[in-house]
């Protein structure tokens, strides 16, 4: 998998910078989500794997399932992960284009997670919390943990921000075993 994300970091930044510079970056979020999730399909991984199916029917059978707007760009995209048979790297290559995305709408994805559904008043007040020190904006979604006993657990990106009573008492339970 490592190898697959690295392989996929200069063709998604490719893709980014093709899609910020038409200002295609909704169209382009899309299609690839779109085409990320066609490939992770089994029976399609099997069909682009296929050595019996030349790599102009891999790019048509692809192309088939883009937006007729974008259809000529992403069918050129397309043909060149074939030519480099990197057309399995799609969902690794759409994760990337995402990840460009936000860093350059300047926003972040944050899961919260708390012992106990949050009132919108809460939401508001974390969001506005966090954005000012991510300096983002924020999109939050949450889910609820019993086990969690009380506070909240954040997500956003590769920051975690563990306020839990569960993991205060694990963090002290190290600390006396230690």
């Amino acid at each position: 998998m490592a190898e697959l994300l690295t392989v996929a970091r200069p063709y998604a930044k490719a893709a980014f910078e093709y899609a910020r510079d038409h200002e295609a970056l909704d169209s382009w979020s899309q299609a690839l989500g779109f085409l990320s999730i066609a490939v992770a399909d089994s029976d399609m991984r099997r069909l682009l794997g296929s050595p019996k199916l030349n790599d102009d029917k891999k790019v048509a059978l692809l192309s088939e399932l883009l937006p007729e707007e974008q259809q000529e760009a992403l069918s050129r995209f397309l043909a060149t992960l074939a030519d480099q048979r990197r057309l399995l790297a799609l969902p690794f290559i759409a994760e990337q284009f995402e990840y460009l995305r936000a860093e350059h709408e300047q926003r972040v994805e944050v899961a919260v997670t708390s012992a106990y559904k949050l009132t919108a008043a809460q939401k508001t007040k974390l969001a506005n919390a966090l954005k000012k020190r991510l300096n983002r904006e924020i999109s939050i979604t949450t889910q609820v943990d019993k086990s969690l006993i009380g506070g909240v657990i954040l997500r956003a990106g590769d920051t975690v921000i563990d306020g839990s009573i569960r993991g205060r008492l694990n963090r002290l339970s190290e600390a006396l075993t230690a």
